[in-house]
């Protein structure tokens, strides 16, 4: 890794889309860069603004139905998330987020909004809502050990042949077909708050991977990775 590594992390929309702690995941990219010595650059991107497309990671939260329909709507007529896909960007979309990166969600009602289309997965309303913990097993070709959220939501989320679930549920309910998340090329979109990323961190340092182009050092046992063994013993004993 160079030693003059950086990066720039755009968190997106966080006036309509940051209801449950998702900046949480924010902060631990920009900790777990800064101990191997990685320089962040961070800007927060209100709905009235902007979005930058020369970003390396783009980081989407939770929200609520209003919000989440009116920051799907801007960030089509923005057209900037676009733009830093096909630059190569990293994006990381929890929840709200997650469905709006695909080509349609559903709306207060439970009617169709046209999403993003940055991701080939389409989401509904489910019968039942989804709270609790969630725990995954996640795609091997990830290299991310077992994963850990919360997830409070009413979606059912079905994938296309363009995304791969990010992973199998062995506890929760996730996408609601056994699958938890999705995953295409540098996109990831899951259910888990926590924040995901601090439950998490062999999530948060692939993420960082992707960014680099590069391995990282590996760091030493720390609080996150704690958190993490006890939020599992906590659900799985």
């Amino acid at each position: 890794m160079s030693s003059s590594a950086s990066i720039k992390i755009v968190w997106v929309y966080p006036d309509l889309l940051s209801t449950y702690g998702d900046q949480g995941n924010c902060i631990v990219l920009e900790r777990r860069a800064a101990l191997r010595g990685i320089h962040t650059r961070t800007v927060h991107v209100r709905s009235d603004e902007t979005v930058p497309v020369d970003g390396d990671i783009y980081l989407l939260g939770g929200g609520e139905d209003r919000p989440q329909i009116l920051a799907a709507r801007r960030l089509r007529n923005d057209g900037g998330l676009h733009k830093a896909r096909e630059f190569g960007a990293v994006i990381f979309a929890v929840c709200a987020g997650y469905q709006l990166l695909g080509t349609e969600f559903g709306g207060e009602e439970g009617q169709p909004v046209q999403g993003l289309g940055l991701l080939d997965i389409r989401s509904g309303r489910g019968e039942r809502r989804a709270v609790g913990e969630i725990v995954g097993d996640v795609d091997p070709a990830l290299g991310v050990p077992r994963i850990t959220g919360f997830e409070n939501h009413q979606g059912v989320t079905y994938l296309g042949p363009g995304a791969k679930p990010l992973a199998r549920v062995v506890h929760g309910v996730g996408n609601g077909d056994g699958t938890e998340g999705a995953y295409a090329d540098h996109v990831i979109g899951t259910y888990m708050h926590g924040p995901a990323l601090v439950r998490n961190p062999g999530l948060a340092d692939l993420l960082l991977r992707w960014a680099i182009k590069d391995e990282l050092p590996p760091l030493p046992e720390s609080w996150a990775d704690r958190l993490r063994e006890e939020r599992l013993k906590a659900v799985l004993g």
